[in-house]
């Protein structure tokens, strides 16, 4: 269990955004004819191969907002097809199997922006930088 933490390979990043760009596309062209994920604008945000590159996990952030868990069941749901149409636009000995998961990292990254706007904390940022001056000073 070791090398669950390790960074992926170049070759897992490759394919990876090989995968981002395929399934972007066929999101966009509105190829799906699941009826939560028809007409809901939806953003490939990353795509994470395995080591072994037999899954993929695709992170997805439904524009404008709607019924997130349905877009995800629907796209669960349409994953067959959407496997079908990457094994046709990329050249892999085998096709990954896909796994649709909501991005919250916009969520995360908001909340820690808005923590970082509070005034306890810009008081304590500003601190820092005057201990940072008198440091340089001397």
């Amino acid at each position: 269990m070791a090398g669950r933490n390790r960074a992926p390979s170049q070759r897992q990043l490759r394919v990876g955004e090989e995968l981002r760009h395929v399934i972007s596309g066929v999101l966009a062209r509105g190829e799906i004819r699941d009826p939560d994920v028809q007409g809901v604008v939806i953003t490939v945000t990353e795509v994470r191969a395995s080591p072994d590159l037999k899954y993929a996990t695709v992170f997805v952030a439904p524009l404008g907002g709607g019924d997130v868990e349905a877009i995800l069941e629907g796209l669960k749901r349409s994953a067959k097809y959407v496997r079908g149409q990457v094994a046709r636009q990329v050249r892999l000995r085998n096709t990954p199997q896909l796994v649709f998961e909501v991005d919250t990292s916009f969520d995360t990254g908001s909340h820690i922006d808005s923590l970082l706007h509070r005034p306890e904390v810009k008081r304590d940022l500003e601190l820092d930088d005057v201990d940072d001056a008198e440091l340089a000073e001397d």
